[in-house]
């Protein structure tokens, strides 16, 4: 039987509890068991993280052998490395490299700081917090409609064994 999760982080809930037919969950500390998921789906949250390796890691960990984490996130540094906008001090409070960024939120009227200006070398971010390979496909086809700034997905799949104990 697949079952699918509908997942946001709530500040001040417990994790894993169902808050109006929604799991509350943290991408940095996911309260799913190890290999426990096929697919993970994330649309514009990584660069609101603090501790994105930790959030990488945490994907790769539930992530089923075979497995895979299908995401969006502004790539908004095309000729630059990636840039950290803010970071967490040491009583919690948001540190500023940069002046203050905020996206929408559902769930909070103040909107989701930005904690990190994302670059093509993402990838190579995702690597070192989790050993995990991701690609970044970017169309652009006119005839099709499709013509846009930050339109790339990403994809990162976890190997899996083959019968014969070889990495697929």
């Amino acid at each position: 039987m697949q079952r699918i999760h509908i997942n946001q982080f709530f500040p001040g809930k417990p994790l894993g509890q169902i808050i109006n037919g929604v799991r509350c969950e943290s991408l940095e500390e996911l309260t799913f068991d190890d290999e426990s998921i096929d697919l993970h789906v994330t649309q514009d949250v990584m660069e609101h993280m603090f501790t994105p390796s930790k959030a990488f890691a945490e994907i790769a960990r539930t992530l089923k052998p075979g497995g895979a984490h299908v995401f969006t996130v502004p790539l908004v540094n095309k000729n630059r490395p990636s840039e950290l906008r803010a970071t967490f001090g040491k009583n919690g409070e948001a540190i500023f490299t940069k002046p203050p960024q905020y996206h929408g939120n559902p769930v909070s009227e103040e909107g989701s700081l930005v904690t990190v200006d994302w670059g093509y070398d993402i990838c190579k971010h995702i690597f070192d917090a989790c050993g995990l390979f991701t690609h970044i496909v970017r169309m652009d086809n006119l005839y099709l409609g499709i013509r846009a700034d930050l339109i790339e997905v990403l994809m990162t799949i976890k190997p899996a064994e083959s019968g014969d104990g070889s990495i697929q």
